[in-house]
């Protein structure tokens, strides 16, 4: 198998793996915040062999301005993440899931505000159509309170820090190679997150030996492995194929948590995600056409 096949092939693996992550957080049993720190946790333990490796072979030191930049991303991506695993456990797995892949929307948004990137019409014709999904969404909750809207606040606001996160990785990623990036900003999130557990008085320890292996499973599937075919495909394959590949995460989410977990969706929010989605493509494919642009210009 060449590399471009396998490149299809592991783009593929690695995007149902993901899907597999909001399902079990809530099978594992335990607090949100108590899962994503355990997936963090492994996944770390399993990048500290290759980032060792990598400063063995480098001849230079790594940028403090850099490492200082990958902490703030930690950071991020922990609130993002505590705010999702939260959104999770008080709604279902596929709600929250959805809404944080706005993020795009979110980096658009900041890109326009702080960098100064000017976006076309297409651009915010998705962020209309992403929004008005999401009002689909909530229309079931506002006559029967059944926790969505809160799972679906938990899931906007961890988007919202997950595209910091995609800014400061876009900043700090000119001052550090991937892999020194990738460990920093993933050992900054574990550390970040064991701190958000001891301030919602989580514990660490007394767990059942099946929610201890559905933490492994995580760290080791998703957080290691999945990402690890993620990157890889990148190397060999345009964003233009890859990035809407991973948005397929929260529709596979959804029909994973139906046969595993007996998560059923009504059709407001079978027919709002749909719209949401539609507006995370719009967004993706105007970024698209505005790189071309740049491109040929």
């Amino acid at each position: 198998m060449n590399d471009l096949k396998k490149s299809y092939t592991f783009l593929v693996i690695g995007a149902v793996l993901i899907a597999f992550s909001p399902v079990l957080i809530k099978a594992a049993g335990a607090p949100g915040t108590t899962a994503v720190f355990y997936r963090l946790f492994f996944g770390t333990v399993a990048l500290i062999i290759p980032f060792t490796i990598s400063r063995i072979r480098a001849k230079n030191k790594l940028d403090k301005k850099g490492i200082f930049i990958a902490i703030l991303a930690g950071l991020c991506l922990a609130i993002d993440m505590n705010l999702w695993a939260t959104g999770i456990m008080a709604s279902n797995a596929a709600m929250p899931t959805l809404v944080a892949n706005l993020a795009p929307l979110w980096v658009g948004i900041g890109a326009f505000l702080f960098f100064k990137e000017r976006q076309n019409l297409l651009f915010w014709m998705g962020l209309l159509i992403a929004f008005s999904g999401v009002s689909f969404l909530i229309i079931q909750d506002l006559v029967l309170a059944n926790g969505i809207i809160k799972g679906l606040l938990f899931g906007l606001l961890g988007g919202m820090f997950y595209a910091a996160f995609m800014l400061f990785a876009q900043t700090g990623r000119k001052k550090l190679d991937t892999i020194s990036f990738l460990f920093i900003s993933t050992l900054a999130t574990t550390i970040f997150l064991g701190i958000f557990m001891k301030i919602q008085n989580f514990g660490f320890i007394g767990f059942s030996v099946k929610t201890w292996v559905y933490f492994i499973i995580m760290g080791i599937m998703i957080q290691a492995g999945a990402w690890f075919l993620i990157n890889f495909a990148q190397g060999f394959l345009p964003a233009s194929l890859v990035s809407p590949t991973l948005l397929a995460q929260p529709v596979l989410a959804g029909g994973i948590a139906y046969f595993m977990l007996g998560e059923e969706l009504s059709g407001w929010q079978i027919f709002g995600g749909f719209v949401v989605v539609i507006g995370i493509y719009t967004v993706h494919f105007a970024k698209q056409r505005k790189n071309k642009r740049l491109l040929k210009d």
